[in-house]
């Protein structure tokens, strides 16, 4: 006996059902009633339809996300945001303009009057800084000391500052170095007045942005500021990548070194409690980090671009 799905009449009656489905908005109970089928005949008949490619769904965004690569990395890593830019893979300045817009709008749209936005400075978040409209009387909480570096003088401080001062909220900041020479001096200025009070806001912290560095030279600002004996240090302690001063082995697990007692910023424990990190890698040299960073579970979303993605993905 014909298959009665795979004849003219078949294809036509599965077309009907399909156009009513899909097109129309119709439930599978009303149109049984109007073809006179059962709705577990129309179930097969629209599953028929998917499977000979008489239907064919696509989900497409005709701009500037890459959707699929965005919605892979999500369900890869369990993030709970993830987004992923369709930018020309070229210089970093350029990149970083566009992962610094693109962050700039998820975080205007996920954030609320309720939460508490910490920064951790990073090239990439400082340009998404710039590019950050007005938040709703956002808190903002510095979550790292200064580098000092030949570039500019952008910094954390400033970083936050700007935003807050856009937002109409409280600036929580401090100005204290990111790493000092030795552990005494560290513990003397995270007792200081203003470097206590911002620490004091760490717990209230709901959403955070950070940079992700690769421990190598040219792939993390501060692997580049500290000396030669630290780098060879943490390269003997596997690390492989660094969150705002939280250093990863490249299967995500928090590595404490002596430069860790000597840095005036974040912990991984710290972290570890605030509900939602977003990371802006960018450079696909800097895939093996990003995996660590994503493994870590200390990081709940990311904002980068195909390349990288694409790189982090085929592992």
């Amino acid at each position: 006996m014909a298959d009665d799905r795979t004849g003219p009449a078949g294809i036509v009656l599965s077309a009907s059902v399909a156009r009513r489905f899909y097109l129309d908005g119709r439930s599978k109970v009303e149109i049984a009633d109007e073809f006179g089928l059962s709705r577990f005949k129309v179930a097969r008949l629209l599953d028929a339809a998917r499977e000979s490619g008489l239907v064919r769904i696509e989900i497409r965004h005709e701009g500037e996300i890459d959707v699929e690569s965005s919605v892979r990395l999500r369900d890869r890593y369990g993030l709970q945001h993830a987004v992923v830019v369709d930018t020309p893979d070229d210089d970093a300045a350029s990149l970083r303009g566009h992962l610094g817009r693109a962050a700039a709008q998820l975080l205007a749209e996920v954030i609320t009057p309720d939460d508490v936005l910490g920064l951790a400075w990073a090239r990439a978040v400082s340009a998404m800084a710039e590019a950050l409209p007005p938040l709703p009387g956002t808190p903002v909480v510095q979550l790292t000391g200064v580098l000092s570096l030949p570039g500019g003088p952008d910094t954390s401080v400033d970083v936050v500052r700007g935003v807050a001062r856009a937002s109409g909220g409280a600036a929580h900041v401090f100005y204290a170095p990111f790493t000092v020479p030795d552990a005494a001096t560290a513990r003397a200025l995270r007792q200081q007045p203003e470097v206590a009070s911002a620490f004091a806001q760490l717990p209230l912290v709901t959403k955070a942005v950070a940079g992700v560095g690769q421990w190598e030279r040219g792939q993390s600002t501060l692997y580049d500021v500290v000396s030669d004996e630290d780098r060879a240090a943490l390269h003997r302690l596997g690390v492989c990548a660094d969150v705002s001063g939280v250093f990863l082995s490249a299967d995500g697990d928090p590595v404490h070194a002596e430069l860790s007692e000597r840095m005036i910023g974040i912990g991984a424990d710290q972290m570890r409690e605030i509900p939602e990190v977003i990371v802006i890698p960018y450079g696909t040299a800097k895939a093996r980090a990003v995996r660590a960073a994503l493994r870590s579970g200390l990081v709940g979303g990311i904002v980068t671009h195909t390349a990288l993605a694409h790189a982090v993905l085929e592992e």
